[in-house]
């Protein structure tokens, strides 16, 4: 039996939303003082693609499976779109494509001792694995010592996972952690938006969304703004209870466990040289104590 995703929503608002955000001025069309709505018209969407404007209402409508590779970059570029806004609109028609219907619930994955023992090596770096839908699903001691407010937070799952996406919306705890909360909040956002493009059938991620949604103001005003984001390494900071202001650096990398789930290992440092390296290393100090006091790691729980 084949399933096609009823992702239908999700690209009309997405495309909708971008082509609201387009000036003529940006595209080089003229403008109009008799313009009724904002951004551009669709028929000068269809026009910049090469398309009509029958085809081009009917894609802003959902419909998108079939639409060549060509024709979605040709949209993309008119769009101005974004690497990763280009990227969730590619999983947005593939999602879209005829396949086999899907199961109600992703297995969750477990991690390989092998990922854990690469955790446990970085003993001056906090890392850990996530999966799609931001929980937390493996650490190392660094890393539990640096988020310890959110794995003693309320939002944290009974496997002792915590999950960003909870911690910033249900955890007012969040804001005196991280020092610039709206920014962290966004991100997040985007990520659990570019993940629902990839993955419409979790059923775990639509009963997350569901929550935050049902629960928090701020997050259903910033998923309703659809953004996206795939890519996102950077620089954080932090008010830690215990080391004080952390400026730390972090990257992800895509970390392939799965062919059913996404998965990335995720490293934070500190600068060589700076006082935040010296808190940084002080943590680890403390994290390392803890963890001899706590026993072999196969006692631990992780």
């Amino acid at each position: 039996m084949e399933h096609r995703s009823d992702n239908r929503a999700d690209i009309r608002d997405f495309l909708a939303r971008r082509r609201a955000q387009l000036t003529p001025e940006q595209v080089g069309l003229p403008t109009s003082a008799r313009r009724r709505v904002p951004g551009l018209r669709r028929e000068e969407v269809a026009v910049l693609a090469g398309v009509s404007t029958e085809w081009y209402t009917r894609l802003e409508k959902g419909h998108i499976s079939g639409v060549s590779e060509d024709v979605l970059d040709a949209v993309a570029r008119t769009l101005q779109l974004s690497e990763d806004e280009r990227t969730y609109l590619f999983d947005l028609a593939k999602a879209a494509q005829p396949r086999p219907a899907a199961r109600r619930r992703r297995k969750a994955v477990d991690v390989p001792p092998r990922v854990q023992w690469l955790l446990d090596s970085m003993t001056l770096s906090a890392a850990f694995v996530s999966n799609g839908r931001l929980d937390m699903v493996a650490t190392n001691a660094l890393a539990r010592a640096l988020f310890a407010p959110m794995f003693h937070s309320h939002t944290t799952d009974e496997r002792g996972h915590p999950n960003f996406a909870r911690f910033y919306f249900l955890d007012r705890g969040s804001h005196d952690f991280v020092d610039n909360w709206d920014d962290g909040a966004e991100i997040t956002v985007a990520l659990l938006r570019a993940e629902a493009g990839r993955f419409p059938h979790d059923k775990a991620l639509r009963e997350l969304v569901g929550e935050l949604s049902t629960v928090s103001a701020e997050f259903r005003t910033r998923w309703a703004a659809h953004n996206v984001r795939i890519h996102h390494g950077g620089v954080k900071r932090f008010h830690h209870p215990d080391a004080g202001p952390l400026e730390l650096t972090y990257q992800p990398l895509n970390l392939p466990m799965s062919a059913h789930e996404a998965h990335s290992l995720t490293i934070y440092t500190a600068e060589p040289g700076t006082a935040d390296e010296d808190r940084l290393k002080l943590l680890a100090s403390w994290s390392a104590t803890r963890s001899e006091a706590a026993g072999p790691p196969a006692d631990r729980d992780l």
